[in-house]
């Protein structure tokens, strides 16, 4: 019944949480100089993409505890977010807790991994907690990540912006995630677009810094892929679906696209680019797709929480319902496995 750790490294590749964290920083992406040759490059074909991943799930069926393998690394994945007005410190500590100890000791006693170091790829919050999540996240590993830039709607004033990153990076968050301006992307202005995360990204410093593109509000396809090569020419360390607030999140779609662009950005320029799809990833089935995609499209390396995080709060909830059943051959209410 146990998941050893050989069928978890069989699954995705033979590393914890803690020895990709140890193996140094996340790769950084230095960015090139603005070019409209790859965005007037970009073809897609929407029919084809919705084909290619609607296929996932009667192609990739995983079961026992090869399933229970890929569900722990989805756990270590997981920025684990809260995002909503009535946030409060103690919200947010006992949500770092939670992050410490994401499963709890008989699950990964009876998993077989009483020895395995198990713990979300990091916190999410407003800049207002990242003090808060810092401290009580002190000695973990786990990187806080602060939410940026007029989250979620990006229309600050630029200076304000820009400040509120440093700020974010001051208390120390260890990455930055920032909102684009949308109407660049729908007006097609990608100079204006590039400019603007570059700014974002010299203000980030030390800080990895995760681009949002809020795919929802960017109409189609192709202006996702585009808005993702601008994204990645600035410098973006990871580029991201959503806030979580649009109207349409996260998508396989969507992220296929994305995916594709990060590849062909790595085969152009040598830089790696990692992915954050976000809002509307709730159930264990939706992140087992999300990881099928990512190895199939980019391979085991993007299966490590320095190339690849899900933007989720709920999913947890339900990864450990799903590990308890198999455990137990039982499902738990969702009451027995509380976020914070």
């Amino acid at each position: 019944m146990g998941v050893s750790e050989a069928v978890i490294a069989s699954v995705p590749p033979v590393r914890t949480a803690a020895k990709v964290r140890n193996s140094g920083p996340h790769p950084s992406n230095p960015g090139i100089a603005f070019s409209m040759d790859p965005v007037e490059a970009v073809r897609v074909n929407l029919s084809a993409a919705e084909r290619r991943t609607a296929s996932l799930g009667g192609r990739r069926t995983v079961k026992k505890e090869w399933q229970a393998a890929w569900l722990v690394r989805a756990i270590e994945c997981i920025d684990l977010t809260t995002l909503n007005g009535d946030d409060t410190e103690g919200r947010v500590r006992r949500l770092c807790a939670k992050a410490r100890q994401p499963l709890r000791e008989d699950l990964k006693a009876a998993l077989g991994l009483a020895d395995r170091r198990v713990t979300t790829g990091a916190v999410c919050v407003y800049h207002r907690f990242v003090a808060t999540a810092v401290d009580a996240l002190k000695g973990s590993g786990i990187p806080v990540a602060a939410v940026s830039t007029g989250f979620p709607a990006g229309l600050s004033p630029m200076e304000t912006r820009l400040r509120e990153i440093e700020a974010s990076v001051a208390d120390g968050a260890e990455e930055i995630d920032i909102v684009i301006t949308r109407e660049h992307v729908l007006r097609g202005n990608w100079q204006a677009l590039y400019d603007e995360v570059k700014a974002c990204k010299e203000a980030c410093g030390p800080a990895h810094m995760k681009t949002i593109l809020a795919t929802g509000d960017l109409q189609t396809l192709r202006n996702v892929s585009r808005a993702s090569w601008v994204a990645m020419m600035a410098g973006s360390d990871f580029i991201k679906t959503s806030t979580g607030k649009e109207g349409v999140n996260a998508t396989l779609p969507v992220t296929l696209i994305m995916l594709r662009a990060i590849r062909d950005y790595r085969e152009m320029t040598g830089h790696v680019v990692g992915y954050k799809p976000a809002g509307g990833i709730s159930t264990a089935k939706d992140a087992m797709a999300y990881l099928a995609l990512m190895k199939e499209e980019l391979g085991n390396d993007w299966l490590q929480p320095n190339l690849f995080r899900f933007g989720a709060s709920s999913l947890l909830s339900d990864i450990e319902r799903q590990l308890e059943h198999y455990v137990t051959g039982r499902y738990a209410a969702f009451s027995h496995h509380a976020m914070a």
